[in-house]
């Protein structure tokens, strides 16, 4: 039966079928108009060539700073290197990586029941040749947070938590100053 033909879909089948086309339309459609206009998602930063490969130069390679800066030049595309005498390699100094905590209140018992954390680094950035792209800068980042002695573990984590997103929002801000690099040369 070569002239026999299939079977129409049920109603409900075909609804589906014209939802699905056009929802897939339409995400194409907006997808195409993002990347228009420019749009990237959060996290990514092109980065200009001068800085394909970057040491970061630190004392502490510990901090949240230092991991949140190295995460952030790896997902850019950024080549890594540790060796000091890599003459391709552009060099971001971390001249100054700290955190500090001040108590914000106290109880009528003069128990602390809120602090203030600040995290400040101050950096500058090299190209290859030894040029000054990024003369020395400070930044800083503060949050506030509560305490009480009753959940002291759950406190220290927070503290922890916040201090590890400070140095996050302070790598990402470097890498902004990095970015905007590219559009001034």
């Amino acid at each position: 039966m070569s002239g026999a033909r299939e079977p129409a879909l049920p109603a409900a089948a075909r609804r589906v079928r014209c939802v699905t086309v056009l929802g897939t339309a339409v995400l194409a459609g907006l997808s195409g108009l993002l990347s228009g206009c420019g749009f990237q998602l959060e996290g990514r930063y092109p980065l200009p060539s001068a800085l394909d490969t970057v040491r970061i130069d630190a004392v502490d390679t510990q901090s949240e700073f230092y991991f949140g800066l190295r995460r952030a030049l790896l997902t850019a595309g950024a080549h890594l290197t540790d060796d000091v005498k890599d003459p391709s390699a552009a060099v971001v100094h971390v001249l100054a990586d700290s955190t500090s905590n001040v108590i914000l209140a106290v109880s009528s018992l003069n128990v602390p029941t809120e602090y203030e954390i600040t995290y400040a680094v101050r950096f500058s950035v090299d190209a290859a040749g030894g040029k000054e792209l990024i003369a020395p800068q400070q930044l800083s980042q503060v949050r506030d947070y509560n305490y009480s002695e009753s959940a002291q573990l759950a406190k220290q984590r927070e503290q922890q938590i916040l201090s590890t997103a400070l140095g996050d929002e302070l790598a990402g801000v470097v890498m902004r100053r990095l970015t905007s690099l590219q559009q001034k040369g």
